[in-house]
């Protein structure tokens, strides 16, 4: 990596995320592992799968 990169590299580390940008980079994180295994899986079901996973987190059965 040469040194202006490796620059931008270590101040991008220091910004701090908000909730809505951790998650969003969750979900196309997950979205890319997730095509990588399976070409038919849309970012939309992923979208949805993390929707429903925060709602049981939220309100837990039992």
């Amino acid at each position: 990596m040469n040194q202006a990169l490796s620059k931008l590299v270590r101040a991008a580390a220091k910004v701090p995320m908000t909730e809505g940008e951790r998650e969003e980079q969750h979900i196309r994180f997950s979205y890319g592992s997730a095509k990588i295994e399976n070409n038919d899986v849309t970012e939309e079901m992923v979208r949805r799968a993390a929707s429903e996973m925060s709602v049981e987190v939220r309100e837990p059965n039992g």
